[in-house]
């Protein structure tokens, strides 16, 4: 029985199911990784509406571990590329090589043909090759030497930047930063996460065996497409729809910005707001849901005025003003 044969039922048994198992993700994250329940949260939108992540923050915040626990806990390929200013295009897309003693070119795969890929510190590779990993991003396929190929479903990046350490970095433009779904910024933990992370790894806990810590793949990609069929039915009523594009429309109003939210960040709000809503449990939006995926879903849209810049203006705190300018729907 192929899924148009399911019955509506069985469908909504099917979408439960696969709600109650991603929600089960965040546990077994939790086995390896100490404190980023959030970015977990994050990273579970993104893949329930087929976008990307950019993840900030400094070194030894465990993002590559995070992303790797991920990839353990959902039964999904990971790869990880380090990004580096000699990194050519096709080092990622792959490319035409030469095999056997007939000569004959044949395709073979880059590291973008995995379903969950870290890409590390993308501001210190060119932007041609930020450009290569944002049209595969962008498409969901690669082209080399004319020929398109699809890359696997379920298909993730989730990019990571160095918010400490600019000299020799490749900042990516607005326009190429509004690609990304969400900007996730993952802190340095509590005195008591610090505590427990210590205390793990003094147990004998490695970073790099995340299965002997206990992570099991308790989701699959098959949890992952009847999450994407199931949030596209989230009801999003008139109020809150307005809501949305008033928030949008005051950060245009912002005097500290020169660039607001556009129609297309306003549409990953609502994306991410209707993910957020159907792993909570829930099928309609709330104005709860809009404002707990505003920040990451739209800082890394706005661009501050030189002299906002200059007076040392946080992006962020913009961000929460034109927020608390908006009336919320009752």
């Amino acid at each position: 029985m192929t899924s148009t044969d399911q019955s509506p039922h069985e469908t909504h048994a099917e979408h439960e199911g696969a709600r109650e198992r991603l929600g089960a993700v965040r546990t077994e994250v939790a086995k390896a990784v100490v404190g980023q329940d959030a970015a977990v949260s994050g990273l579970l939108v993104a893949l329930l509406c087929g976008g990307h992540v950019l993840m900030e923050g400094v070194p030894g915040v465990a993002k590559t571990l995070l992303v790797r626990t991920l990839a353990g806990a959902l039964d999904v390929e990971t790869r990880r590329v380090q990004f580096t200013p000699d990194l050519m295009p096709g080092d990622i897309t792959g490319s035409m090589v030469i095999e056997g003693r007939a000569g004959e070119l044949a395709f073979r795969e880059g590291p973008l043909f995995t379903q969950l890929l870290l890409a590390d510190e993308i501001n210190r590779t060119p932007p041609k090759t930020q450009s290569a990993l944002l049209e595969a991003m962008e498409e969901g396929q690669v082209s080399v030497d004319g020929v398109s190929r699809q890359l696997p479903r379920p298909f993730l990046v989730a990019a990571t930047q160095n918010p400490v350490e600019y000299e020799g970095t490749y900042p990516l433009p607005e326009a190429q930063l509004d690609r990304f779904l969400l900007k996730i910024v993952l802190p340095l933990p509590g005195r008591d996460d610090e505590l427990e992370i210590l205390n793990r790894h003094a147990a004998g806990f490695d970073p790099r065996d995340v299965r002997a810590a206990g992570v099991r793949a308790v989701a699959g990609p098959r949890d992952i497409e009847a999450g994407q069929v199931a949030v596209r039915s989230v009801q999003v009523s008139p109020e809150v729809t307005g809501y949305i594009v008033d928030i949008a429309r005051a950060t245009r109003d912002s005097p500290s910005l020169s660039l607001g939210v556009s129609p297309r960040g306003a549409t990953a709000l609502m994306r991410s707001a209707r993910a957020w809503a159907w792993l909570t449990g829930r099928d309609f939006v709330t104005p709860d849901d809009v404002k707990a995926l505003a920040h990451a879903t739209l800082v890394h849209r706005l661009g501050l005025r030189p002299e906002a810049e200059l007076e040392g203006v946080d992006v962020a705190a913009v961000l929460t003003s034109a927020l608390n300018s908006v009336p919320v729907p009752r």
